[in-house]
This record gives C-alpha cells, structure tokens and sequence, in this order.
C-alpha cells in the first residue's frame, strides 16, 4: 500500500521530456486508463481523437503496422502498443525510461 501510495506522490513531471502521442476514441475505457497512467506519469501527450475519422483511423493503423484498435501510443515516434503494452512496460518498470528520453529533433 505505501509503495503505491510512494509511487503516486513522487512523480517528477519535470523529468518528462518525450513527445508522447495518443489516438484516442472518447468512450473507450481502455483509453481513459492509458491517458490517467500517462497522467500520473507526469507525461504531456497529443491525442488524436479519431470517433468517426476515417481518416485519422487510417493514419494511425500506417503508423501502428496496421493496428486499427484504441488506443495507439506513441513516443518518440516509437509505437508502443494499446493500453495493455503501456502497463505492460510500466509493470516491467520500461516506462519511465522512456518518457524521460529526450524527442530528437528531425531535420
């Protein structure tokens, strides 16, 4: 319980520096709870909120390999899955490593 409650109150939202993407549906309960994980996580995100969007659905299944379900996140670029892979990697304690990773710059 007090790992838990430790884990709550010692975010460093300052530490984060990834630019993190999310392609949301509004009533999906499985992106409700990655974007509240990315949220404790102290993380800043750009969400795409594709209900209806065919458009923005197909951009996201190019960039996630053809994956057509919500969410989709992103960091760095780097796709890393739905929600189950984003508590996957914090579970495997694979996260914060990440989104304390500076976003490179493309020129």
């Amino acid at each position: 319980m007090f790992d838990f409650l430790n884990s709550l109150l010692n975010r460093h939202p300052e530490k984060v520096k990834a630019n993190v993407e999310i392609y949301t549906w509004a009533t999906c309960p499985f992106c409700i709870r990655a974007k509240l994980l990315l949220w404790w996580k102290g993380a800043k995100f750009a969400e795409y909120k594709i209900d209806g969007n065919e458009e923005k659905r197909s951009q996201m299944a190019q960039r996630s390999n053809g994956r057509r379900t919500v969410p989709q996140i992103f960091v760095n670029d780097q796709h890393l899955g739905g929600c189950d892979d984003l508590y996957e990697l914090d579970a495997q304690g694979n996260l914060d490593s990440l989104l304390f990773q500076v976003a490179s710059v493309s020129e």
